[in-house]
């Protein structure tokens, strides 16, 4: 079975930082490209970041220069390294993995920045 699996979320004041992990299993995970996204309460879906199998990355104007994106393909897992986190960034963060027409979603990770 497909499965991505999120994890490394929780609660963080201002100016902290987290690192947020995604496990894949099912799939060739090294032939897809992988993404975040995240929801904030009340909000519509937000794309973040973007990882592409040749190793170029993206960012949302909102992320760019607090997080990076990386993967270990030898480990079937994405990260997602935020710094600098703000209120703003709370949210339930997701990965994706794409190829194609073909897209899975993990189910989750809360993060939540306040004081």
């Amino acid at each position: 079975d497909v499965q991505l699996v999120e994890s490394g979320g929780g609660m963080v004041q201002p100016g902290g930082f987290l690192r947020l992990s995604c496990a894949a299993s099912g799939f060739d995970f090294s032939s897809y490209d992988m993404s975040w996204v995240r929801q904030a309460p009340g909000k519509g879906p937000e794309w973040i970041s973007h990882l592409k199998t040749g190793g170029s990355s993206y960012f949302a104007d909102s992320v760019k220069g607090r997080f990076t994106i990386s993967r270990d393909n030898a480990k079937n897992t994405v990260y997602l390294q935020m710094d600098g986190l703000k209120p703003d960034d709370t949210a339930v963060y997701y990965c994706n993995a794409n190829r194609g027409g073909t897209t899975f979603w993990g189910q989750g990770t809360q993060v939540t920045v306040s004081s």
